[in-house]
């Protein structure tokens, strides 16, 4: 698939969820950072994406603050959630995952802001939580909400299912290489060898029975996109 159309195609699922979070009644507001921690992970497709924005404002240099972290405690993925639905409906096994501990604050906060707020990736995007996390200690979602942002993870991994998926401090220094960028641009990058794993096409949709009429507009929005 070219490119450009899966930057297309990612700004259009971007929109989509917009419209359908806009809805929702969250506490999350500027400043509030505590689900910003090292377990954020995307697509290689939203890193080329984040690399490509941050440089046309002249602020690469923001992703010099992930180079020098290969130390740092965060969640790494096994497997990709397309890969992983494929499994659970074949009922083969799972390979066990770390535990996705908070660990610690994302490196790219600064004053309890995001550095790339604007080109943040769809994980970032879809944390949000009717209480305060500070008071609970954890998201407050409710199970609807998690199905759709459970399917927009799905699609666009099929999006970018040539490309790669992992931790953000692993895979944005990655993208911001010119090799890896015009490798990825080729369908050619290697995702063992840059420490992420392979993204999985969509073969599985996992949404409960009882969200399915629910969700369907949602979904129709989807299918409208051309990939």
């Amino acid at each position: 698939m070219e490119l450009e159309k899966k930057l297309t195609a990612l700004d259009r699922i971007y929109k989509i969820y917009d419209e359908f979070s806009a809805g929702l009644d969250v506490a999350c507001e500027k400043t509030c950072t505590h689900c910003c921690t090292t377990n954020v992970t995307l697509t290689t497709l939203e890193g080329y994406k984040i690399v490509d924005q941050l440089t046309a404002v002249g602020k690469l240099g923001i992703i010099d603050r992930l180079t020098d972290l290969p130390h740092l405690k965060r969640y790494q993925p096994r497997v990709s959630i397309n890969r992983l639905a494929e499994l659970v409906a074949a009922d083969a096994k799972v390979p066990p995952e770390n535990p996705a501990e908070t660990w610690g604050p994302c490196p790219l906060l600064k004053d309890e802001l995001c550095a790339i707020y604007d080109q943040r990736p769809f994980g970032c995007r879809c944390f949000v939580s009717r209480q305060n996390c500070a008071a609970t200690g954890f998201a407050d979602i409710d199970d609807f909400t998690a199905s759709v942002n459970t399917v927009f993870l799905q699609i666009i991994e099929h999006v970018d299912r040539e490309g790669c998926s992992g931790n953000l401090i692993d895979l944005l220094p990655v993208m911001s290489s010119d090799n890896s960028q015009r490798a990825y641009a080729k369908d050619e990058l290697k995702c063992e060898d840059s420490g992420l794993i392979v993204n999985w096409q969509l073969k599985v949709l996992m949404i409960p029975p009882e969200h399915r009429t629910q969700i369907e507009p949602i979904l129709e929005q989807l299918r409208q996109i051309k990939i």
